[in-house]
C-alpha cells in the first residue's frame, strides 16, 4: 500500500529511541498517521513541527497498518513564528483541535485547504480574527456550523448581537433583550468581515468554544487541548488591557 501527496504536520511525538509517530493533515487521504524513522533527530525534529507543510510517501504492507512515512519539506509554516509565542500558540491550537476532532483516515479537503489558507496568512494583522472564522469553518464542515445571516425569532439581519446556544443562530438586540443572560454574545467582527479587536476576538473564542465542546468534544468524553487553552489565556490576557 502506497500514496503521496503535501500535508500540514499537526504532531510528531518521540517512538523509541530514534523515531517518531507523525499524524499529518492531507487534502486528499485526511488525518493520517505514520512511522518517521530518525524523526527524533535534531534535523526532523526542525521540520516535523506543527503547522509545517511537507511532502509525504506512506507505504506499508496493508492499508490497515501504521506504515511509514518518507518526507520532504515544503513551507515552514509552524517554525517561522518560533519567536512569536501568540501566532505559535494559535497555531499549536489549531493543529490540536484538527487531531482531536478529525476521524482518521477521512478526507476533509475544506478542513485542509482553509487551514492551509490560515497559515499562509497568518502573518498580517488579522491572523486572529482568520482563526475565529477558521474554527468556525471547523464546526460546519463537521455538520455543526451556526447561522449568523438573521435573527432565529424575526428573521431580520439588523442588529444581530447575540447567538442562541441552543439553535445556533443569531438573534437580534431586540428579540433577545428579555434573554440576554442565557445568551452569547455575537462579535460584530463575524459580521462585518473587519478585524476584531482584543475583546472581540476573546469573545469570538468564546462562542466557537461552546459549541465545540457541546457538539463535539463533550459527546466523546473529551475536554478542549491544553494548546487552545493556552491560546485562550493569551487573548484573555490582551483583551484585558
Amino acid at each position: 500500500m502506497e500514496w503521496s501527496d503535501t500535508a500540514i504536520v499537526l504532531s510528531a511525538r518521540r517512538h523509541g529511541e530514534s523515531s517518531a509517530i507523525m499524524s499529518v493533515l492531507s487534502a486528499a487521504y485526511g488525518r493520517h498517521s505514520g512511522l518517521v524513522r530518525g524523526g527524533a533527530g535534531r534535523r526532523a525534529q526542525g521540520v516535523l513541527q506543527p503547522g509545517n507543510r511537507v511532502s509525504l510517501v506512506w507505504r506499508a504492507r496493508l492499508a490497515e497498518h501504521l506504515g511509514t512515512f518518507t518526507w520532504e519539506p515544503l513551507e515552514p509554516f509552524g517554525t517561522r513564528w518560533l519567536d512569536d509565542a501568540a501566532r505559535l500558540a494559535a497555531i499549536a491550537s489549531a493543529c490540536a483541535l484538527t487531531e482531536m476532532l478529525l476521524p482518521e483516515r477521512e478526507p476533509h479537503g475544506g478542513v485542509h485547504d482553509a487551514l492551509a489558507a490560515w497559515l499562509t496568512a497568518i502573518g498580517g494583522p488579522d491572523w486572529q480574527s482568520l482563526y475565529v472564522r477558521w474554527e468556525l469553518g471547523l464546526l460546519a464542515d463537521l455538520g455543526f456550523g451556526l447561522d449568523l445571516s438573521r435573527c432565529a425569532v424575526t428573521g431580520r439581519n439588523d442588529q444581530l448581537i447575540y447567538v442562541s446556544p441552543k439553535s445556533g443562530a443569531a438573534v437580534s438586540a431586540s428579540a433577545g433583550e428579555p434573554y440576554r443572560d442565557r445568551l452569547l454574545p455575537l462579535p460584530p467582527f463575524l459580521l462585518s468581515g473587519s478585524d476584531g479587536t482584543p475583546a472581540e476576538i476573546a469573545d469570538g473564542l468564546r462562542l466557537t468554544g461552546y459549541f465545540l465542546e457541546r457538539h463535539l468534544l463533550g459527546p466523546q468524553g473529551k475536554r478542549p487541548p491544553p494548546a487552545r487553552m493556552r491560546f485562550i489565556a493569551r487573548i484573555a490576557a490582551r483583551s484585558a488591557l
